[in-house]
C-alpha cells in the first residue's frame, strides 16, 4: 500500500492525501506537479524514471467489511526531502532528459 507522503521532496508544499497535485515515481518518491514538470522535467533525482500521479485514498470505507480507506490505513507524516543538491538535479536531468521513461 502507499504511503501516501505529506508534501513534496523538493519545495516542500503540502500534498495530502486527497491532493490531485501529487505525483510519484516507481519507488514513491513524491513531488508536486509543478516541480515535476518545471524543475525535474518528469525524471525523478532519485532513480531516473517518470511519474505517474498519485492515486487517492478513499476517506471512508465503501466495503466496510473490507476495513479500507484513510481512517483504517492512514497517510505518512513523516516528511522526506530529496538529498539531492539543485546542482545535482539539474546535472541528472541534463543527462537523461533526452530519453524518454521507457528507455531509462
Amino acid at each position: 500500500m502507499l504511503e501516501l507522503r505529506p508534501n513534496c521532496e523538493l519545495c516542500d508544499c503540502e500534498l495530502p492525501p486527497e491532493s490531485e497535485d501529487a505525483r510519484i515515481c516507481s519507488y514513491e518518491c513524491t513531488y508536486c506537479a509543478g516541480c515535476v514538470e518545471g524543475i525535474l522535467e518528469n525524471i525523478c533525482p532519485t532513480c531516473g524514471g517518470g511519474f505517474a500521479p498519485r492515486p487517492i485514498r478513499p476517506t471512508r470505507s465503501w466495503r466496510p467489511e473490507k476495513r479500507l480507506g484513510l481512517g483504517f490505513d492512514p497517510a505518512s507524516e513523516v516528511r522526506r526531502h530529496s538529498p539531492f543538491t539543485a546542482q545535482e538535479i539539474r546535472s541528472h536531468v541534463a543527462r537523461i532528459r533526452h530519453l524518454a521513461p521507457g528507455e531509462r
